[in-house]
This record gives C-alpha cells, structure tokens and sequence, in this order.
C-alpha cells in the first residue's frame, strides 16, 4: 500500500462488498482517496449509511468520508460497476474465470471461510488440467496452505 501511495503512480482501488467499513481497504483508501490520479472501483453492493456508500454518492461531487473517525475528502475518480458481486457462488467464479481470452496462471483466493475457499480452489485446479492450463491457487494471508 506505502508503495502505491508514495510512488505517485496511478492506481485503481477494488473495494467489493463489505461497505469499506474495515479491513485493507480503509487502509488503502486513506492514502488514496484525496489524489485524483487514483480511481476507486466499487465491484459489490454498499449498504446505506456506510462509508462505501458515502464514498459511491459524494465521491462524485467531491465530497468526503469518515473513515477511522478521519475526515477523508474525495478527489479521486468514483466508480461502480454492477453485475459482479461477491457473493457469486463457486459456479459463476469458476465461470467467469473459463471465459476469460487469456486466463491467469496464478490466482490468490482471499475471501470466504476456508472450506469454500479449498474447495473453490479444487475446482479451478480441476477445470486447468481438464484445459491443459498452467495454473496456479493459492488461499489468502489468513490461512496457510495445505
């Protein structure tokens, strides 16, 4: 995160689900929010009364939120993109992933409960070696893999 702040690269945050009301993301868009070379991309649904709906309606407007009781203005692009969502089961996962042009050859599951996420992966892993594809599943920080 230091690294993309400080570099003053552009840079596009992807805030699913969860209403930007903790984890990374908050950490993220802390140091984020106030450069207009950054875009936040918001992929899932934000719930009223939560920062990432703050974020969604007075981004554009170049308004501010509160995250972590700091007063964060909004210069950088707002966007949501509506059809994704987080809450897509391993089916549609796995689907979007087969109908991608050029596939990954690494993907790192980071969301979920461990057992969703195992079996996720099993079932990615199974698809790429039916396909012949090089492929890559790694669980998130949170858990170690088997």
């Amino acid at each position: 995160m230091a690294y993309l702040a400080d570099s003053h690269r552009p840079a596009v945050v992807i805030a699913a689900s969860g209403m930007v009301s903790g984890g990374r993301v908050v950490n993220y868009l802390k140091r984020m929010l106030g450069d207009p070379r950054h875009c936040v991309l918001f992929t899932g649904y934000q719930g009223a009364g939560t920062p990432g709906r703050d974020i969604q309606r007075y981004g554009p407007r170049g308004g501010w939120v509160a995250l972590d009781g700091e007063r964060i203005d909004i210069r950088a692009r707002v966007e949501t993109v509506s059809g994704y969502s987080a809450h897509a089961d391993a089916r549609d996962l796995l689907n979007f992933v087969r109908r991608m042009r050029r596939p990954p050859r690494h993907i790192r599951l980071v969301h979920g409960e461990r057992h969703a996420q195992q079996a996720l992966r099993d079932s990615l892993l199974a698809w790429a070696a039916e396909a012949g594809h090089e492929l890559e599943v790694t669980l998130g920080v949170d858990f170690q893999n088997p």
